[in-house]
């Protein structure tokens, strides 16, 4: 058998291998949930499956990432509540949708002229030059669906104050953002691990902000 088959196939095993290992564990934790959870881990894997084929396909391969990378919003919520209020939720899932289609865009655009090359599509080859105006409205939806979700859950200041500097941050990425400088875009790709983490920060200290006070016998 020609060495090259063998190499093939013993690389073949050895993902198929990972992949079971990483199936079971995944099944292991999700089977300790509650069973609306269970449901929803369950649906994820249609689009788990389905988004590496999308740049073939599709110029919004973006949007499929979103909308599989964020999926968590919905699982997490359900695993601790027990079931998905929508008015928290949905906006909740909007705006972290969005945002990933927001910074992917921007990931996008240091290889569209490779993915050209090698016929993948992307939104960064589909806005173009259109991208700055696109980000913006991008930006902008993100924003509006956090406050959505911030005023259904009752968040405390600290989250809104997170909410306003991830928007400065958003503007700021997108004025300065030079579309044909892959060094650039990957610089501001990075930079919105901050509005995680400020996003992350805000929530936090907004559940302290709601702690009830102690009650002083």
């Amino acid at each position: 058998m020609d060495i090259n088959i063998l190499i093939l196939f013993s690389t073949l095993l050895d993902a198929l291998a990972l992949l079971s290992l990483q199936l079971s564990a995944g099944c292991a934790i999700l089977l300790q949930l509650n069973y609306p959870s269970i449901l929803l881990g369950a649906a994820s894997l249609t689009p788990v499956i389905l988004y590496p084929l999308m740049k073939r396909f599709t110029y919004y391969p973006q949007v499929f990432l979103g909308l599989t990378f964020n999926w968590g919003a919905l699982l997490g919520y359900t695993a601790v509540t027990g079931s998905i209020s929508l008015p928290i939720v949905l906006p909740l899932y909007a705006a972290a949708v969005s945002w990933t289609i927001f910074y992917d865009t921007i990931y996008a655009h240091q290889d569209k002229y490779h993915d050209l090359s090698v016929n993948v599509k992307s939104t960064a080859l589909k806005f173009g030059e259109n991208t700055k105006p696109v980000l913006t409205l991008l930006s902008a939806f993100t924003t509006a669906n956090l406050l959505l979700s911030a005023h259904a859950a009752d968040s405390s200041w600290p989250f809104y104050v997170a909410i306003g500097l991830s928007a400065v941050h958003f503007g700021r990425q997108i004025s300065s953002l030079d579309i044909d400088n892959p060094q650039d875009c990957h610089q501001k790709f990075i930079s919105n691990s901050r509005v995680g983490l400020l996003l992350f920060l805000g929530a936090l200290s907004g559940n302290y902000f709601c702690l009830p006070a102690p009650v002083h016998l």
